[in-house]
């Protein structure tokens, strides 16, 4: 089965109870059609007391089984707890958005967005080693009194 197909064909339920287990969810998904796989993911940290992190994900043999599912299961209470059941978005990459492990500025898209143009660059350059001008800007003071100049009027 193509990723794409299986993708269509898996539903996301989220808001499940810390009792509900895959042999649980897949009881619960059966009437739907059949069955292929129920995924609960475990916490990420291990010191955790929950037995899941509160969602799973229910792949059917077809896409219309999981439409069907869909329908009839999200917005329905199990467990105790109302449920969300939607379809399966794609896995993101450990490389994008928040959290991931790499700077921003190694990914392709922000050099590629943000890289400075060779002509930029020696602009740049020509601009640091551009000679000093020998000129003194407070050389046109003419006295050694601090502050703004005022004209003494005459009355």
């Amino acid at each position: 089965m193509s990723e794409a197909s299986r993708l269509k064909s898996t539903v996301y339920v989220g808001g499940l109870d810390n009792a509900v287990n895959e042999k649980l969810l897949a009881d619960a998904f059966l009437p739907f059609g059949e069955i292929i796989d129920v995924t609960i993911p475990k916490p990420e940290l291990l010191s955790s007391q929950d037995s899941h992190r509160g969602f799973g994900y229910v792949e059917f043999e077809g896409a219309g089984d999981a439409k069907e599912a869909i329908n009839n299961m999200d917005q329905s209470e199990f467990f105790g707890r109302v449920i969300r059941v939607a379809p399966a978005k794609p896995q993101k990459d450990s490389n994008e958005g928040l959290g991931s492990k790499t700077a921003i500025w190694e990914t392709e898209g922000w050099i590629a967005q943000h890289a400075v143009s060779e002509e930029d660059r020696l602009s740049a350059q020509e601009a640091q080693h551009a000679p000093i001008p020998s000129e003194d800007p407070m050389q046109s003071i003419d006295s050694d009194v601090a502050g703004p100049r005022f004209q003494e009027s005459t009355r």
